[in-house]
Parts: C-alpha cells; structure tokens; sequence
C-alpha cells in the first residue's frame, strides 16, 4: 500500500482507532470516515481481511434490498421471528434487543454500501439452516459481492489477503455454484456450475483482468470504498494495551517496527481483532476438549488480543466455550480440510468411537460440532463405501483417487470389510457392523428414522443433485470400504466480549465500559449457540462494526 504509515511519531490523536481489518473493522472504518470521523485500521498483518478471504464472502441478512431487487420476498419480522425461534434468548448477549438491532441495521447497512459502490449479487436458492422454523426461508437470505478487478485498487491491491493453496482465481457468482461443483461428475447442475465458473474465469482472464470472488471480493470491495473515502491503515501493528483515563477508555498502545507508541481516540476505540482460535491457552481453558488451534480453519492472527486487552480493563465475556464448529480432517501434511460435502452425500456415515451414529450427517456444520463434543468418546470417523469415493471428490482428490501419501500415512484408511475397517480405526467390529446396516435399511426405505437426515430442504440443498430418490441418502454395501479421522474443527470462536445493542462493551458490573466497542470474532455473537444460515458470522460482525461506528459518531441510526 503506497501510503505513508500514520504511526511516525510517539503518539497520535484520531477520532475512532479500530483494531483489525476483518469484515467488522471494514466496516467500521468505512461507516465512521463516511460520516466524518477520522478513524485509523491498526492490524498486525501486512495484508487486510483478516480471515474473510479464506470465506465465501457471504452475507446472511433479511429482507435486504438486494434479496428486494430480485424479486424474493421477505421482511424484517419474519428474520426476527426466524432468530427468536431458533437462537431463542439464551442471555444478554441474544436478547430481544440485539437481535432487533442486527435485523434493523442489516438492510441499513447493505443500502449504505450499495450507494458507496459495493456490488452485491442474491445467492439463490440456499435456504437458512433451519427453513422449517417459523420465519425461516426456503430460497435464503444469502447475498453475494460480485468478482472484483484488483487493477481497481492499484498499488493497494497487494494488500488484499490471498487464499493459500488456489493456484487459478476461480470465479464465483453464488454459493450455489461453489456447491454444485463437486457434482460435476454425476449431475448435470454440477456440470453447468463447472462450465459457468471456467467460462467466466477464462474470459475475464482473456480480457486481462486480475478478478476475484467470494471473500476476496468483499475485501477488496470494501478497501476500493475505504481508499475513496481516505481511511488509513497501520499495517504490521500490534495491539498491546487499552489506556484508560477516568473509567473512560481514550486509546491504546501498539507495537509497530519493534517501537510502542500511543494512539489516543476522541470517540473511542472499537475492537474487530477476531477471536481466540489460533491461542491453544485460551481454547484449553474455555472450550471443551479435546481442542486445538490446530483444527481452526481461520488466519493466523486470530489469538485473543483484542479479548485480552478487554479483559485488563474489566470487561465481561459471554459463549467463551463455543465456536463455530466444523468437522474436519487433518491431511498427512498438517493442514486442515473442512468435511462439507463429503458427509452431506449418500454412502457414508458419520460414527463416535463407539461405532454408533451420532447426528444428522447432512446438518448444519455448527450442530454436527456440537454433536460431536456430546459423545463420551473423543473419537469420530466419516465412513464411506467405494461408490461414495468413486462418486465424488474428498477434498482436493479427484472421484476414484486414493493418494498413495494419503493411503500410507493412515490419513485414509481402506478394507474390504466393514469389520476390517473398523479394526483398523480402532471401532468395535460388531457394534460398527450393526451400525451400517441399521443405517441401510433406513436409506433403502428413504426415512432416516434415528436422526431425520434429507428430512430438511436444507439437507437436500447440500446433498448430490443427481442422486435419486434423495440427494443425501445411500446405503453403505459396497466395498472396499474408507474412513477418515474426523475432528472438530471451528471455522472461528464464537464465544467473546459482552456488548449491548450499540455495540459497546459490558463490564463485568453490567455498567457499559465508555469508548469501548467490539464487533466481529472480538464479541460473544448475537446468534449465540445457534448458526441461522450460511453468511451469519460476516453479516453479525459487519453490521455491529457498522452499529459501533454509527454510535461512536454519535448516530442512532443509519441516515446519510
């Protein structure tokens, strides 16, 4: 970023500092420099985004103006009615209030984006989580940012955060499309996604462009809106310290090239640094276990800072024991690969260390998590028939391939028998036996009688779109048969610093703490233990940044 580093001197005065440069500190910065603040982004990376590039970059918000302009319907009760059925009010942290506020400022939100140059697209059709509640919506309440040409940026394009391990930019225009993908050997939806993404790929790369989609796009998005607005950012800075004067929090101390310096707010200091993933000593004394920083599929930076600062000065937590959880994988090499369509798709089952089914394979990633850390047993395997493998991709391995590295380490493993497989993953032969064939006679009938999995419009979303009668049941008869080791993972914590409707921080008291906001990871989530649908932990954390900027301008609402 060719832009002189604000931070030349041993203090700085500026009217807001935000700390991180994820979803909720864009946001925040944006919205405060739009209605005349001066704000400053201090983030400990030298690339912005935190870990919204590693995301699909999807927002779940209802009754948006974008969901209006193509025609789908919905209202602002409705989204309300849909959280309170199923987050409920589990505490402060969800309360009536909250949830209100999130539903209120979320089309507010999307509308001041909109007008300042953000492009976004509906997603359609990918239902909430739980489309049969009371509120809840079959097509969905997911809206996308559309590709993006880094050229737009210029020099400031470099400072758009990369996804690791993607070689070509592929291009999305839904997350439709992303799930449709892994089909394209089996169903014709998979082939027209694959075709459409190549397509589009293929010609903007012909016309010379640098595009990106999904979470890359957001970010850059929302640099292009912050580069025309002229808020400045102190990349390769770390927080250390909140400085209070008088019960009032009027800034922080940061480190940047090995120097700490001041910076002083005049209206207060928000705090979008993330969570606590990436900090084995905060999940070992919150979450329940096992837990490792090893299993998270967020960025490297997510390691409690901004909770801790916090915490020094009193404030109050909430939800610290959860996370958004995932199942997933941990290849040979180390990383990590999240189990998404892999357990969504007929001829498997997912087991506990008993060799008993657990949940509905085919649920929402958060439930199978919390799922998995109600067993006894600190042990889950996804088990699958040699249709399942010849059917569908397992990660980045194609149908019908079984790496050599991935066979040899024990990452896969693979017998002839579902007793031999059982042996090899330390199951009970007979109770695991017992276990698939109880699950075939279901799948054979079509009726998950144990945990009513393909019973939802959301099951059946994920499911293989061209496997018939249902997309998401097949029983596990032929072999060999495969296993891989399953954990739970989290796609980032959930649990953080209480904050009321304005996004201002609690103390432990209950008083509110002044010139202290959090927003994003940094703060307990408004949808508490429950994940309402696809896009919900960008679209809470943009719009409480956005609540907090608004409030630290002294704006109660949106206008202007």
């Amino acid at each position: 970023m060719q832009q002189e580093h604000p931070l030349t001197g041993e203090e700085i005065t500026v009217d807001v500092a935000i700390v991180g440069s994820g979803a909720s500190g864009l946001s925040a910065a944006v919205r405060a420099r739009a209605l005349g603040l001066d704000p400053l982004v201090v983030d400990v990376a030298d690339r912005f985004g935190g870990t919204v590039p590693l995301s699909s970059g999807a927002l779940w918000i209802p009754d948006n103006p974008v969901m209006r302009a193509a025609g789908v319907a919905d209202s602002a009760e409705a989204g309300l009615h849909y959280l309170e059925e199923c987050v409920g009010d589990a505490g402060p942290v969800t309360s009536p209030v909250r949830k209100a506020a999130f539903v209120r400022e979320g089309p507010r939100l999307v509308d001041f984006l909109v007008r300042h140059g953000v492009a976004f697209q509906y997603s359609d059709p990918y239902p909430d989580y739980f489309p049969e509640l009371p509120g809840g919506h079959e097509r969905g309440r997911i809206i996308l940012p559309r590709p993006f040409d880094l050229r737009r940026l210029g020099s400031w394009s470099e400072k758009v955060a990369t996804v690791p391990g993607f070689k070509m930019k592929l291009l999305f225009n839904s997350v439709r499309e992303v799930m449709d993908l892994p089909f394209a050997p089996v169903a014709p939806q998979g082939r027209r996604a694959l075709a459409s993404v190549l397509t589009r790929t293929l010609w903007s790369r012909a016309r010379g462009r640098d595009e990106v989609s999904l979470g890359q796009a957001l970010v850059a998005h929302m640099l292009l809106v912050a580069q025309r607005l002229g808020v400045r950012f102190a990349p390769r800075t770390a927080m250390r310290d909140l400085v209070v004067e008088d019960g009032r929090v009027v800034g922080l101390t940061v480190t940047a090239d090995g120097r700490t310096r001041t910076v002083r707010t005049r209206r207060g200091v928000i705090l979008a640094a993330g969570g606590f993933a990436r900090n084995d000593e905060m999940r070992g004394r919150y979450h329940p276990q096992p837990s490792s920083a090893r299993w998270t599929t967020v960025g490297p930076h997510d390691a409690g800072d901004g909770i801790r600062a916090a915490l020094d000065v009193g404030a109050a937590t909430a939800l610290m024991d959860e996370a958004v959880w995932t199942p997933v994988s941990v290849l040979p090499d180390g990383s990590v690969a999240g189990t998404v369509w892999e357990r969504e798709t007929p001829y498997c089952i997912m087991v506990n260390g008993d060799g008993d089914r657990f949940c509905n394979e085919s649920a929402n990633y958060m439930e199978i998590g919390r799922r998995m850390y109600a067993q006894e047993s600190a042990s889950w395997w996804l088990i699958m028939d040699s249709r399942h493998r010849r059917r569908y991709p397992f990660g980045d391995a194609l149908p019908g391939r079984a790496p050599r590295e991935w066979l040899r380490s024990g990452y896969l493993r693979r017998a002839g028998s579902v007793e031999e497989l059982a042996t090899l993953c330390g199951l009970p032969p007979e109770r695991l036996r017992a276990t698939v064939e109880r699950f075939n006679k279901m799948a054979d009938a079509g009726v998950d009688e144990d945990f009513g999995r393909a019973r939802s419009s959301y099951d059946r979303a994920g499911g293989d779109p061209g496997h018939r009668p249902d997309p998401n049941l097949g029983a596990l008869r032929e072999g060999p048969f495969y296993a891989v080791q399953q954990f739970p993972g989290d796609t980032g914590t959930a649990g953080g610093l209480l904050t009321d409707e304005h996004a201002r921080v609690v103390a432990e008291d209950g008083s509110v703490i002044a010139g202290l906001y959090a927003a994003g990871s940094t703060a307990a989530r408004v949808t508490g233990r429950v994940y309402p649908g696809g896009g919900a932990s960008l679209a809470t954390a943009m719009v409480f940044g956005f609540i907090a900027a608004n409030h630290a301008a002294g704006r109660g609402s949106a206008e202007g």
